[in-house]
């Protein structure tokens, strides 16, 4: 029924030995993915079992901090990817395992993990300093692709909700990191000014509370779907124009993010 539709699915773990306990890898087999990316692993290489790095019908690559119990991000697939590229480039950021690049093809997806600035003005900072220097990045991937025919996907906990509709307490927290004027500034700019397309925003242009991605666990925030939408898929144009479908699947909890899946109209060869 959907012979032709290419899923790709992404969820922050807050830990994947976490997730993994509350029965993420069993739900994952039932999900029909192709391409699934995952962050905050919270793991070193050597924590990563077997069932952990090679989950039935997928091939894992990671990207690890040198930090034990911290950040991590990876990349399942159903078929091994052509290249894998891990950072970007930046020693500050490259050591926190933020970014993980996988090349199938003409399509390069990516796992990206933002920092969150949200437990002090010194993690702030640092995360003003990742949104500087990841811009020429946004440049460089946006540029090959063009000059290259490819398309790229950039999947992943960004840590900013980019417009008031994306989270609950909007009024209250302009103040607060992932909400900032200056953050929302710099993810308008990566769409309007470089490109980038925020895939659910075009296939859900009004879409509220059902597409909040991440609950605090202070209070009733779950309960109440007090959310902010902080998880993004973000591609080039034309694999944009794909995208046929975008779900938060929400009946069962893995972390205290929600899985985004979208199905694109895709074929890798």
């Amino acid at each position: 029924m959907r012979k032709h539709m290419f899923r790709i699915l992404d969820l922050n773990l807050n830990g994947i030995r976490s997730a993994a306990s509350k029965g993420f890898f069993e739900w994952l087999t039932m999900q029909q993915a192709d391409i699934v990316c995952v962050q905050e692993l919270k793991a070193q290489l050597a924590d990563l079992t077997p069932a952990l790095c090679a989950p039935a019908g997928y091939i894992g690559c990671f990207h690890v901090a040198e930090k034990k119990g911290y950040s991590g991000v990876g990349i399942y697939s159903r078929k091994a990817p052509d290249r894998i590229v891990e950072g970007f480039g930046d020693a500050e950021f490259d050591a926190e395992g933020r970014y993980l690049q996988a090349e199938f093809g003409k399509l390069t997806v990516v796992s990206l993990y933002l920092p969150s600035g949200s437990s002090s003005d010194e993690r702030q900072q640092a995360k003003f300093r990742f949104l500087d220097r990841f811009r020429p990045q946004l440049e460089r991937l946006a540029k090959d692709a063009r000059r290259d025919g490819r398309e790229v996907l950039l999947c992943g906990d960004w840590n900013i909700a980019h417009r008031e509709i994306d989270l609950k307490n909007w009024k209250s927290n302009q103040k607060n990191s992932g909400f900032l004027p200056e953050e929302r500034a710099w993810l308008s700019s990566v769409f309007d000014d470089l490109g980038w397309v925020d895939v659910h925003r075009r296939l859900q242009p009004e879409a509220g509370g059902e597409a909040y991605t991440w609950w605090s666990n202070r209070g009733q925030a779950w309960a109440k779907n007090v959310g902010w939408r902080i998880d993004y898929q973000i591609a080039t144009p034309g694999l944009a124009a794909a995208a046929q479908r975008v779900a938060v699947y929400k009946e069962r909890r893995f972390s205290d993010h929600a899985p985004l899946i979208i199905d694109y109209d895709l074929t890798l060869p």
